[in-house]
């Protein structure tokens, strides 16, 4: 090395080495860095050019299917490319593939000569299959479990369909997920229990709005052994059988046709961004790989998947490092058993006192406001920093709630993690959740860079709290 630049090669280096110490030891409430990685997320499409990539280039992701596998490999490969240190995790997922499926009204009162209605419908994840020429059965039309119950001597060998409408006015008006708790328990509950009182197939009105005759599917929670057939039918299809029972019997032919394979090799998709001083600590931003087999998936749930991915993008390019290593989990089997969280948190329970905090995003893309949490209400104040630096974008509310239930967060949460997820606008999410319309035309670029913005900034900041936030106690049911 020329001599008479030494002395300026040192002081290079010992410029480099203060501003990586400055970027390892910046505090997570010091408001300059979370604006600046604020800004940063507003101004990136990172998210959204990944979201393009899972969506057009793979198309539905079904847990078992080809397109979930290469999710997984494209998942894994972006996060390396941007420098996280990637393992996939195994697990053992269900294999459901949807079949035929086609069901018409071949008798009703009223009915003339030669005429039948085709009834728009899919089959629920789960479902049994009719014989391959189908099924033909009088059909039951009930409103709640009570009346199924009360209607139980006619169950026998007949099609049970649950008109349950969804409520749109409520999630118009903030509480989309209550409506669609509401409406999903007749999908899970009811199917089992018309299948154990002996029905021939089940059906429910599909759980979503924007009623277009669009079928929206969803696990049906049957089982080996009680595999009736099930399916959703459009809330159009649905109300005109309520019409049509009130003048007399309807018979339906269906067929549904999918078939329930062995257990699939599959990963939940692990990156690190390891910590400094607190590596041994872990803070997880996450959403879940997998989609139903309709559509792309793209607000359910990839825009939580991406949108989580670009956190760790986001501080790589800033160059921030944080104290706790924060942890992107991609998981696996979300919508249809739950695996890859049951999983993770198997294989962590011996650690899970080491997880300082988790966030999901498996709420759509709509507009972001800010964050819900189940931190302890006395660490709430703590947060206050936080919600300073999202107050410019108009995401600076904080909710609490004493149990968060976010899907693959549950468990997690259940042994004392305190978790998170974005406050998003719902009132139209559910009117393509689930269904064929579920499509990367339905997210918004600026929404989603919102996104990024408000888990970026929440995620660093949970990363450097200097105080924990205590954890969460959920109550016994």
């Amino acid at each position: 090395m020329n001599r008479t630049l030494f002395p300026f090669a040192l002081s290079i280096l010992a410029g480099a080495v203060l501003a990586a110490n400055a970027a390892a030891a910046t505090p997570g409430n010091d408001p300059a860095a979370l604006g600046q990685i604020r800004a940063a997320a507003l101004k990136s499409d990172w998210a959204y050019e990944r979201l393009a990539d899972m969506t057009d280039l793979i198309g539905p992701r079904l847990s078992g299917s080809a397109g979930a596998a290469a999710a997984v490999t494209q998942v894994a490969e972006a996060m390396r490319k941007i420098g996280a240190k990637v393992t996939l995790q195994p697990v053992k997922v269900p294999h459901w593939v949807r079949g035929a499926e086609s069901a018409e009204l071949t008798e009703y009162a009223g009915r003339p000569a030669g005429l039948s209605q085709k009834v728009v419908l899919t089959a629920l994840g789960g479902s049994g299959a009719t014989p391959a020429a189908g099924l033909t059965a009088q059909v039951i039309v009930v409103h709640d479990f009570d009346e199924l119950k009360a209607r139980a001597a006619e169950v026998k060998g007949r099609i049970v369909l649950f008109d349950v409408p969804f409520d749109q006015q409520m999630a118009d008006h903030g509480q989309a997920g209550q409506a669609y708790g509401q409406g999903v328990q007749y999908r899970g509950g009811g199917t089992r229990m018309a299948a154990q009182m002996g029905a021939a197939a089940a059906l429910v009105r599909s759980v979503g709005g924007a009623d277009y005759r669009l079928p929206h599917t969803g696990a049906s929670g049957l089982q080996d052994g009680a595999r009736i057939p099930a399916a959703a039918v459009s809330t159009e299809d649905s109300m005109l059988m309520a019409r049509l029972a009130k003048r007399g019997p309807v018979t339906m032919h269906l067929t549904l046709t999918p078939q329930t394979l062995p257990d699939a090799d599959s990963f939940n998709v692990i990156a690190d961004l390891p910590g400094t001083d607190k590596a041994d600590e872990i803070v997880i931003v996450s959403g879940h790989l997998d989609s139903w087999d309709l559509a792309t998936g793209a607000n359910d749930d990839g825009a939580g998947v991406v949108s989580a991915m670009a956190v760790i993008d986001t501080l790589k390019k800033l160059d921030f490092r944080p104290r706790r290593t924060i942890r992107l989990i991609a998981w696996m089997n979300e919508e249809n058993g739950g695996r890859g969280a049951q999983a993770y948190l198997e294989a962590n329970k011996a650690d899970a006192g080491k997880h300082f905090a988790a966030i999901e995003n498996d709420e759509g893309s709509g507009r972001v406001f800010g964050m819900r949490t189940s931190v302890p209400f006395e660490s709430m104040k703590q947060f206050a920093p936080l919600r300073a630096a999202l107050a410019p974008m108009g995401a600076g509310a904080l909710q609490r709630t004493d149990v968060l239930g976010t899907g693959d967060l549950h468990g997690l949460e259940a042994a004392g993690v305190p978790s998170f997820a974005p406050l998003i606008d719902e009132s139209t999410y559910f009117n393509y959740h689930h269904t064929p319309a579920d499509t990367l035309d339905k997210v918004k670029p600026e929404d989603l860079r919102r996104h990024v913005a408000v888990m970026a900034t929440t995620t660093w900041f949970l990363a450097n709290m200097e105080q924990p936030v205590g954890r969460t106690v959920v109550p016994a049911r």
